[in-house]
């Protein structure tokens, strides 16, 4: 595992702000002017997405879930484009034809994500499948919530690729709440990963909140992988602040409980340690947030001022093109 430096801790808490920034300027545009996309917002789970994706090489792919929105940003995909996929504008990565959190990017490594809950992990297993036949070494990391692991196709997903040693990991980002049904309402066991057991494949669990905790059992997982040895579901546990979606903000949780959990912000916890540990003073920080804002705000304008796609851009893309031709 590579041992992180000043650099790369200050790097992550770019990735935590920025992800944070960008979906609070989301909600609030969503609520004072027509915003194309329904937000569904990772604030508060930011640590799971940027940990998990932080020196994944460009090789390796990811297949996020609604509230993986720092996977996108972390994995290469500009402030302007995410935006600009919010505003439905043909300069963003789906070119109007996708919502900015089921963005899909090969150059990046980002595999266009899909609304069926669950329908994208056994995706992830045919790319996984795809390294092993091709004899190459890079991993495939799928996220999703809490309650798609109920679905068969994570349980399917989840055989298979234990299976055949499949180079794939499964990222669980438990944020307690199925839409506004509580986990323990759905979910027998205490911790999800205990479900790893019945596959013969490691089931780790780590605090959401904590995004060296992240990194580190991402990482390991990783290692595991391309070594050949198979995959890894990796229970994050942690809670969104918001409603499912900007549609329902109020959604029957107790005030108290998501108070408590305010407190475990995950870029406070970060801030705190790399203040705590003298890897960063509060003035360096507060440059970086800065530069965030400025980066945000141009992204809005950016999505502001591009035009929406032409009729003409839902005919392209649809199929893959044939040897030879040429791609628009």
């Amino acid at each position: 595992m590579q041992e992180l430096k000043k650099k790369d801790c200050l790097e992550m808490y770019r990735w935590l702000y920025l992800t944070r920034r960008t979906e609070e300027r989301m909600v609030e545009y969503h609520h004072h002017s027509p915003l194309t996309e329904l937000p569904h917002v990772s604030i508060g789970q930011e640590a799971i997405s940027v940990g998990a994706c932080y020196n994944l090489r460009q090789d390796d792919l990811i297949l996020p879930s609604l509230r993986t929105r720092g996977a996108f940003l972390v994995k290469g995909i500009s402030s302007r484009r995410m935006m600009a996929g919010a505003f439905a504008k043909v300069t963003g990565s789906g070119r109007g034809k996708n919502t900015s959190h089921h963005l899909g990017d090969r150059q990046c490594g980002v595999i266009a994500g899909s609304g069926i809950v669950g329908g994208h992990i056994p995706l992830g297993v045919g790319t996984a499948l795809a390294a092993k036949l091709h004899k190459q070494d890079y991993v495939s990391v799928v996220f999703f919530g809490d309650g798609a692991t109920n679905r068969g196709d994570f349980h399917e997903s989840l055989n298979m690729a234990a299976i055949w040693k499949l180079p794939v990991v499964f990222v669980c980002e438990n944020n307690m709440y199925a839409i506004s049904t509580p986990v323990s309402y759905h979910v027998a066991v205490p911790d999800i990963a205990n479900r790893a057991a019945a596959y013969g494949m490691p089931g780790i669990v780590v605090d959401g909140n904590d995004v060296l905790a992240v990194y580190k059992e991402a990482q390991a997982a990783y290692e595991r992988a391309r070594r050949g040895e198979g995959p890894t579901l990796l229970e994050c546990k942690t809670y969104r602040w918001r409603g499912h979606s900007e549609r329902d903000p109020r959604d029957g949780r107790p005030p108290e409980e998501v108070a408590a959990w305010k407190e475990k912000c995950p870029l406070k916890k970060f801030r705190d340690f790399l203040l705590a540990e003298q890897w960063a003073v509060a003035a360096e920080l507060d440059t970086i947030e800065e530069d965030v804002k400025t980066e945000v705000e141009d992204a809005i304008r950016f999505a502001e001022e591009s035009p929406y796609p032409p009729p003409e851009e839902a005919l392209l893309h649809a199929y893959s093109p044939s040897e030879g031709d040429a791609v628009k």
